[in-house]
């Protein structure tokens, strides 16, 4: 029995040629899921996301779009986009965002974003309820690859930010964004803590105060 005729285990890295995992992003058992390909593994993550994963996924978009609009940073947001590196890679991080110069890299459009013709996003965040430590690993090795420059991993358990910035396809932690001004992730964490116990409405004006400071 070939990969293709067996039910895949989500959020598992699975041996896979690349055409059976161009298959089976194209096959609609998993046209929820969300695919990873690295080093000749196969990843789909499927299963439910409940309300913290969007809660934070949301907080930290509206934070991010918040920040840049008060301080003038050009930036375009992806909300689970593909990024494929054709044979060899491919991501669908929660968040991604183009930055700066490289702010209008992809035309309107555009589908998957193939890397071989277009740039890489400048920061990828992936929201982690139940797959942090494939964020922490794999993944982040996947993303040092494909010449991310900043990596957020959002750790909903414990509301917690962790982020990498890469160069050379390497990385090391860090706790003020380098791409977007020096946001202190600090400030970041406090309005996902507050997310549990308050509205978004007002966690957003809290950062707006924040930000103008």
């Amino acid at each position: 029995m070939t990969l293709l005729q067996t039910k895949i285990i989500s959020d598992t890295w699975i041996d896979a040629s690349w055409d059976e995992f161009i298959q089976l992003t194209k096959n609609l058992d998993y046209e929820k899921g969300k695919f990873y390909y690295y080093k000749g593994k196969l990843r789909i993550e499927v299963s439910p996301l409940g309300n913290d994963h969007a809660s934070d996924h949301s907080i930290i978009n509206s934070a991010i779009n918040l920040y840049v609009a008060l301080k003038g940073i050009n930036l375009n947001a992806k909300d689970n986009c593909s990024y494929r590196k054709i044979g060899y890679q491919e991501a669908q991080p929660d968040l991604s965002y183009y930055i700066g110069e490289n702010v209008d890299a992809i035309p309107y459009g555009t589908n998957i974003i193939e890397l071989d013709v277009f740039l890489p996003p400048t920061l990828v965040v992936e929201i982690a309820n139940t797959s942090l430590a494939d964020d922490q690993g794999e993944k982040r090795l996947l993303y040092e690859q494909l010449g991310i420059k900043e990596y957020w991993i959002v750790n909903v358990k414990k509301g917690e930010i962790i982020a990498f910035k890469m160069e050379n396809e390497g990385s090391y932690r860090i706790r003020e964004s380098q791409v977007l001004s020096n946001l202190k992730l600090s400030i970041l964490e406090e309005a996902l803590k507050m997310t549990r116990q308050t509205n978004h409405s007002k966690v957003v004006a809290w950062l707006l105060e924040k930000f103008n400071q």
